[in-house]
């Protein structure tokens, strides 16, 4: 039986609906700052805010969501060996995902909890998004590093299923 070189349909499709959501989040998320700002202080927030705060609460639950789908997907078939024979880069590679992973766990869950329990948690959730910044810089950075300068096939693995 030979060994799977990329990613199944399933993963693939899931990787990117999580990245658009999160890219989604980190655009539109200051709604929800300012339609709980407006509501401590005593004012109604604008129509558009409360719109996109809704929505962020909304697409917060479903990448939750889709990371406990994706997480079951990756630990039951598992994922593919990395490409690379270079131990020191597959380990960061491992780590930068299972990183990733308690991020996009981390992030929704406390903002569940400055919503619903406190809202000093909120501090802690706001600390989420340049994380996420730092990290989206570095998988594209290290994925167009494989793609352009390795050539070793990496990116294709997240584009197309075998």
């Amino acid at each position: 039986m030979q060994a799977r070189t990329g990613y199944s349909t399933l993963q693939i499709g899931l990787h990117w609906l999580v990245a658009a959501l999160v890219l989604f989040q980190l655009v539109f998320g200051e709604s929800m700052t300012t339609v709980v700002d407006a509501t401590a202080d005593g004012h109604p927030a604008p129509a558009f805010d409360q719109l996109m705060a809704s929505a962020h609460f909304w697409i917060g639950i479903s990448i939750l969501a889709l990371v406990l789908l994706r997480l079951t997907v990756r630990l039951v078939p598992g994922a593919p060996a990395a490409p690379t024979d270079n131990t020191l880069m597959a380990l960061a590679a491992r780590a930068t995902h299972w990183l990733f992973y308690a991020l996009l766990f981390a992030v929704p869950v406390t903002g569940l909890l400055a919503l619903y329990v406190n809202d000093a948690f909120g501090d802690i959730h706001a600390l989420g998004k340049p994380v996420f910044i730092t990290f989206i810089a570095l998988h594209a950075t290290a994925a167009l590093f494989h793609q352009f300068v390795l050539k070793d096939g990496t990116l294709r693995r997240m584009l197309a299923s075998n």
